[in-house]
């Protein structure tokens, strides 16, 4: 009777506060592996060992890691004067770009102005025709006049006053032919002067549109450089953080494990120096049966014990519970290509239950203490 008894408080006593020992210590842990490649020069730590936050790791050699930032530094400071150079050189072809819209404009003042010129004295030369036209005529007259005048100075019809003043006349009317003579010569002149101040004005024009799209194009030639900054910061960065990376530190207080590289191995990119284990935070992962789960809830506090130190408690709270588990495929069977379940036609006479992973934090974990996969065995409480 006494047996039964105790076998049923310790009944009630496991249903009521769960417990397992098939359970193990969990931390979380990285791969430090470098970023750049080259061989390592100077190696720090040891197997085993503990570090912390900030602590150099190792080192990579960094010589050809600086060349190329300096060469980067270097073409960015050429980038930067060329961008310089090509802008003091702009301003003043910016400057010849107003310079040469004066002109333009300017040329253009002229050449209307010789246009209007060229028409005035196209309109002066028909006036100096008309004009030498109407003196031939007189002239002709007056000379005609004095041709029929000298005969009858003989015959006393005419006095001698008469005959001097129609060869007067007649020598004025020949000055007036000379005279609109050299005016029509002048103003055929005038005409050509005025044609060759409307040619040069146009091609003062020319040169001046010439001279105009050069420095446009000039202008242009910044954005070129100019867009090529992006690209050389964007280097610069670039072997800044290859620099900076040959040098490796411990991202969090953690232990070295499974360390088998010393100087002088070749680091190369993405491969694997040695491990670390993160000591800020560990937990217990313990394996509990599905009929156990009702009575575990998130929060719940948990007694730890280690196999390294059995009689040391250690206190913890449950942090989540597992949501899957691999199926067993003694009881569904396995997925086939058409995805369709190949059940089993076998009939299992006794079915055991599932297990399903309950993650368990450790509060305040002793320093140096703890090891990842240490049997442990816990009994949860309430919460």
């Amino acid at each position: 009777m006494a047996a039964a008894v105790s076998g049923v408080f310790v009944l009630i006593d496991n249903t009521r506060y769960p417990r397992t020992d098939d359970a193990e210590v969990f931390a979380n842990f990285i791969g430090i592996a470098p970023v750049v490649e080259g061989p390592i020069v100077e190696l720090r730590v040891k197997d085993n060992q503990a570090v912390h936050q900030g602590d150099l790791l190792f080192t990579i050699d960094d010589a050809p890691y600086f060349y190329a930032l300096e060469t980067a530094k270097s073409q960015q400071a050429a980038l930067e004067g060329q961008i310089a150079n090509s802008q003091r050189q702009i301003n003043a072809q910016i400057s010849g770009t107003h310079a040469a819209k004066a002109a333009i404009r300017s040329s253009q003042a002229s050449a209307q102005r010789a246009s209007a010129s060229v028409d005035q004295a196209e309109a002066a030369i028909n006036q100096a025709r008309a004009a030498l036209q109407q003196a031939n005529s007189q002239s002709l007259y007056a000379a005609n006049n004095l041709a029929r005048l000298q005969p009858l100075l003989a015959k006393h019809f005419i006095t001698v006053d008469q005959l001097d003043l129609a060869k007067t006349n007649a020598e004025a009317q020949a000055d007036a032919v000379r005279q609109a003579t050299a005016q029509l010569a002048l103003a055929q002149a005038r005409l050509q002067e005025a044609k060759a101040q409307k040619t040069q004005a146009e091609v003062i024009i020319d040169q001046s549109s010439a001279q105009y799209s050069q420095s446009q194009a000039a202008v242009e030639l910044l954005s070129p450089l100019t867009a090529q900054r992006a690209g050389r910061a964007a280097a610069v960065q670039k072997a800044q953080y290859d620099y900076d990376h040959c040098r490796i530190y411990a991202p969090f207080d953690a232990r070295v494990t499974n360390l088998q590289i010393s100087e002088g191995a070749y680091a190369r990119v993405g491969q694997r120096v040695f491990t670390l284990i993160d000591t800020r935070n560990w937990w217990v992962v313990a394996n509990f049966r599905e009929s156990q789960l009702k009575h575990i809830q998130p929060g719940a506090q948990v007694d730890v014990y280690t196999m390294t130190q059995s009689s040391e408690r250690l206190n913890g709270q449950v942090e989540s519970i597992g949501y899957g588990v691999l199926p067993d495929p003694s009881v569904i069977g396995t997925l086939n290509q058409e995805g369709l379940p190949d059940a089993l036609r076998t009939l299992n006479w006794v079915h055991l239950a599932s297990r399903y992973p309950v993650r368990i934090r450790i509060a305040n974990p002793p320093q140096g203490r703890l090891r990842i996969g240490e049997t442990s065995a816990v009994i949860v409480h309430g919460r």
